[in-house]
């Protein structure tokens, strides 16, 4: 089955016992509600930790217009740029300074390669995530469609659960990270 939003929303609403949707405008309360909180709470969950499936690479483009101070280049973020991991010059995607200033990057390097977190379409969802994200909306559509606090506080605290067994997964995706270098073992050499 392919993932989409409405399909994540209506998960959601079923875990609330609310009636699902065929689409955010439908002019339903539920349709209304996860239409307002659908996109923020993705990006919310999707920014919060460095997602194996979302990061990405990107040289960045150079704007006209150089920094007031500081630094000496400003770059165009990507589109679906949403937080920044790392920056490095051409060929690394680390080991540069920089400063994301509004919709751009600050540096002292005339070419920044960037790795980021981005906006992935819902079909790029794991399994995991997307149930951490189902977890979640649920938690955020719960007050708006139910009133009830409690309710609320219990599901937020599931989807906790879900979000750091989601972690814990994604960390698994990866090899261990190990020192490249250390001035201690460089000593003795």
């Amino acid at each position: 089955m392919t993932l989409n939003a409405i399909g994540l929303c209506n998960r959601a609403l079923v875990k609330l016992g609310a009636a699902p949707i065929d689409g955010f405008n439908d002019g339903t309360a539920e349709a209304e509600t996860a239409g307002v909180l659908y996109e923020p709470t993705r990006d919310a969950l999707l920014s919060a930790h460095p997602w194996r499936f979302s990061t990405r690479q990107a040289t960045l483009a150079q704007l006209a217009q150089p920094p007031i101070a500081d630094y000496d280049y400003a770059f165009a973020l990507p589109s679906d740029y949403l937080a920044a991991l790392s920056a490095g010059g051409p060929g690394a995607g680390r080991g540069l300074c920089y400063r994301i200033s509004g919709q751009s990057l600050e540096a002292g390097s005339a070419a920044v390669v960037l790795t980021y977190l981005s906006r992935v379409d819902e079909s790029g969802f794991p399994p995991i995530f997307a149930s951490a994200l189902v977890a979640r909306l649920a938690a955020e559509f719960c007050l708006p469609l139910t009133e009830s606090a409690a309710r609320a506080t219990t599901l937020y605290q599931l989807a906790e659960q879900e979000f750091r067994r989601a972690r814990l997964v994604d960390g698994q995706q990866d090899t261990r990270s190990c020192f490249e270098t250390f001035s201690l073992i460089e000593a003795r050499s």
